[in-house]
């Protein structure tokens, strides 16, 4: 096994940071929703929603331009850009006085997060050999794992100490230290010269054209496409998902993504190669996500609404309780890493997802009205393996086999569809839940997207035992 330098290690430790620092951002925000409703004159439920909407929606719509712009003119400059921009949308954010401009910093702050992504991981895989490239991943996994764990019972001792401002300067250090360190230590990779991609295999090189500029048709068809779906998704119980809005949302981002589909395939230089659909690990890697995120955020959104509507629990419980699965998904995902090295991302997968049909199954058998501690931790350690053995998999199992050069583009494209898959998942939940009245109805509905859940991970188990390939890659020469 190759060795792994020292620069590698802080590439590691940098891009973790800023990785922690939007993990626990999102888990530490939705306890902080009540708090700003309350501070925020004339704050509606309904634009309380878009304090996480906007964000989601932002991020989602820039993943694929901030993946091109890493490739092509330097991961490191864009990573710190991130970094620089989610900080200033953190201080805005914090020092907000109404809804209106809390929203706006909460888009400025998605605008660094989607540069962050991609530009970080395409730097980590760059630095580390692509024989480690699965220890790198579990340990960055790791971390925003260790940040779902900390992040409630931290945000709600920032917010009762010093008020719901808190979780959002609290970033604004750690983005700075990141981007001191960053430019001492990170180093510098862009894409070579654009080559014109054959027709006869994945990412064949046929020849080398001149740097080509973005795509201007294509970034608006994309950003804009992407952005009308998750909006669709997003507002569609609100809205009523067959009302005129949401319709107008799905069939024009519809359109709008099959033509940057169509655009791409003839531009020298496309937002996103449409070569890498044709490299089997990556689509299927990408479907798997599709499972997951059904089997495992369709069950981590709802659930502390469970908790604390039936069973009663203060937020603080709910949250303390809570943080037992992402706990144990940071002590896994370091050693799935490794051992993925060894054996592939596969049969961690295929482990993983059983451990996920197992926790939920658990749910439906014993989970009552009547509280009960012992048989939450069961199922959320289960699941919580799931996910140290999934979240980072699942990137490196669609990584596998894309060229250096093409991981920002891969990571954004990977990203974006993850983004979807979320948003798509979370949304069939609640509107599965709908609006019961008692406990016992509640309990009902919950064991239904329980057993919808388990069925992704039963998707999961199926694609990864007997339809993902096996083989190990085998590195293309991408010199000329």
């Amino acid at each position: 096994m190759e060795r792994v330098s020292r620069s590698a290690w802080l590439t590691l430790a940098v891009v973790s940071v800023a990785v922690f620092m939007v993990a626990m951002e999102l888990t530490i925000i939705a306890l902080a929703l009540p708090k700003i409703r309350e501070a925020l004159a004339g704050t509606t439920p309904a634009a309380l929603s878009w304090v996480v909407n906007a964000y989601s929606i932002v991020v989602a719509a820039l993943l694929l331009l901030s993946g091109w712009l890493a490739d092509r003119y330097g991961r490191k400059r864009v990573f710190r850009t991130g970094l620089a921009l989610f900080a200033l949308g953190s201080v805005a954010a914090g020092a907000s006085t109404s809804i209106e401009m809390l929203i706006a910093a909460r888009a400025l702050q998605a605008v660094g997060g989607s540069m962050q992504y991609p530009a970080g991981l395409a730097l980590l895989l760059d630095a580390f050999p692509r024989s480690r490239h699965q220890t790198a991943i579990g340990t960055w996994g790791a971390v925003g794992g260790l940040a779902a764990a900390v992040g409630p019972a931290l945000g709600a001792v920032l917010i009762e100490a010093f008020g719901w401002r808190a979780v959002f300067y609290v970033n604004v250090p750690v983005a700075l230290a990141a981007l001191v360190i960053g430019a001492r230590v990170l180093p510098e990779s862009t894409l070579p010269p654009a080559r014109v991609r054959s027709a006869n295999g994945p990412l064949g090189p046929k020849g080398k054209v001149p740097a080509a500029r973005v795509d201007l048709i294509g970034v608006p068809l994309a950003s804009v496409g992407v952005g009308a779906i998750i909006l669709g998704i997003v507002q569609g119980e609100t809205w009523g998902w067959a009302s005129a809005a949401t319709v107008a949302c799905f069939a024009a981002g519809a359109l709008l993504v099959a033509a940057f589909a169509w655009r791409s395939r003839r531009h020298p230089a496309p937002l996103f190669d449409l070569q890498l659909l044709r490299i089997r690990s990556f689509m299927l890697g990408n479907l798997g996500s599709l499972f997951f995120a059904i089997g495992f955020f369709a069950l981590l959104v709802p659930l502390p609404s469970f908790i604390q509507e039936v069973w009663g629990w203060s937020a603080l419980e709910t949250g303390l309780a809570y943080s037992a699965g992402p706990l144990v998904s940071f002590l896994v995902a370091p050693q799935a890493g490794r051992l993925a090295d060894r054996i592939g991302n596969a049969p961690l997968l295929t482990a993983g997802s059983a451990c996920g049909m197992a926790g939920l199954l658990w749910l439906v058998l014993t989970i009552s009205t009547d509280p009960s501690l012992a048989r939450l931790l069961v199922a959320t350690v289960l699941v919580g393996v799931s996910a140290g053995t999934g979240f980072s998999q699942l990137v490196g199992a669609a990584l596998r086999d894309i060229p250096p050069e093409r991981y920002a583009m891969a990571t954004a494209g990977r990203t974006t569809f993850f983004q979807l898959s979320v948003a798509f998942a979370i949304a069939v939940a609640f509107a599965m839940i709908g609006r019961p009245d008692g406990a016992a109805a509640q309990l009902a509905a919950y064991n239904t997207v329980w057993m919808v859940c388990a069925g992704g991970y039963l998707c999961n188990f199926v694609l990864f035992t007997f339809i993902y390939p096996r083989h190990r890659f085998q590195p293309v020469d991408s010199k000329p």
